[in-house]
């Protein structure tokens, strides 16, 4: 009789096909994958520990660090967090300004996902165009405040600087361009024949399957879930503006790539509104130049690009966090990976886990 035996591969953690810094175990029956076993913390820099070490101002810009393709988001769930613990009451025009910076980071962050994807696959020239249509994003960034890459601009209590005239200029400029790269990306991957073929029905995943993984984000919503924090919280401003929330059917590799185009749209919708709502008024509110919150606990959770992004604060009374957990979408996310992987070959589980799109400083934290 013929015998088989399962192997072990190791993915990582210097495979370039899996971002530098994530190992994952296959275990496989010839090429078809019996189970994957991601090993993290390769990257674990110990943030929540160090958020406990600094004062609720100091701390800010630790959260850049996290997702550092999403500062902007990180940085308005922190502030949220801090402003609900210790009772700060935010200017509307700042309200409408982190809008737009958190829908254009989240544009930011689909772009460099859908680019990874497509570089994933061999499509290099996909990443290309989205880095190139990303450059329009860090000029905005750099127009309020000064940087390209871990953007530190939202501020406890409202943002750091005036939303310029010539900050506007660059995002009218950029919504210009969103439907140029959108028609562009729908000739170059999506109707790519070689490009559908490697994840049309890849890594099929039900609604009832993520939702017992605590999946959130356009994970989640390729799944056919229409959960989103920014309607169903309706928090900050995102209450007043008008948008829908993509979902796929399958939840496969194809699903999470198109609900991540059609966020895209979205979100230059929601920007548009914002810009156009916006009021004239103070950027920041009064906060005390030593903020001692009151004793106290918070949980506050906002949308961010990858699912709910959540911190829980604990507060005694010092300018300090007493305890500081972070609720990371990339980190619970990545409980699917062996789900999606199983029974798919071994080149796919790499579409599988590009798909999944997470960051893995996000992940280790």
């Amino acid at each position: 009789m013929k015998r088989t035996e399962t192997y072990l591969l190791n993915m990582g953690p210097q495979h370039p096909s899996t971002h530098g810094v994530l190992q994952v175990k296959l275990t496989l029956d010839g090429e078809r994958i019996l189970k994957a076993e991601p090993v993290l913390g390769y990257l674990h820099r110990g943030i929540e520990k160090l958020l406990e070490t600094r004062t609720y101002v100091q701390g800010l810009p630790y959260t850049d660090r996290l997702d550092y393709v999403s500062s902007m988001n990180n940085n308005f769930g922190f502030a949220r967090a801090v402003e609900e613990l210790a009772g700060i009451e935010v200017p509307r025009r700042a309200e409408f300004i982190r809008v737009i910076m958190a829908e254009l980071n989240r544009i930011n962050s689909h772009l460099v996902g859908i680019g990874s994807l497509a570089n994933d696959l061999g499509a290099s020239t996909g990443m290309l165009y989205c880095f190139r249509d990303r450059e329009y994003i860090l000029d905005v960034f750099n127009e309020v405040c000064g940087a390209r890459q871990t953007f530190h601009y939202i501020r406890i209590g409202g943002v750091s600087g005036e939303f310029t005239d010539k900050a506007r200029a660059l995002t009218e400029r950029f919504l210009e361009r969103v439907p140029r790269f959108l028609a562009e990306y729908d000739k170059l991957l999506t109707g790519n024949e070689i490009f559908r073929r490697r994840i049309v029905g890849i890594s099929p995943m039900t609604k009832e399957e993520a939702l017992a993984l605590n999946m959130t984000g356009p994970n989640l919503r390729a799944t056919g879930v229409a959960r989103d924090l920014r309607k169903l919280d309706a928090y900050s401003v995102y209450g007043e503006l008008d948008f829908d929330i993509p979902v796929g059917t399958h939840g496969d590799n194809w699903d999470r790539y198109i609900v991540k185009l059609k966020e895209i749209r979205k979100s230059a919708r929601i920007i548009r509104q914002a810009l156009d709502k916006m009021p004239e008024g103070p950027i920041m509110a009064k906060v005390p130049r030593v903020l001692k919150p009151p004793a106290g606990e918070v949980y506050s959770r906002t949308e961010g690009t990858r699912g709910e992004l959540g911190f829980y604060l604990v507060s005694d009374g010092t300018p300090k966090t007493y305890r500081v957990h972070i609720r990371r979408p990339s980190f619970v996310n990545m409980q699917g990976l062996d789900l999606m992987c199983r029974g798919m070959l071994i080149g796919d589980s790499v579409s599988a886990y590009s798909s999944i799109d997470p960051i893995m400083g996000e992940v280790d934290c």
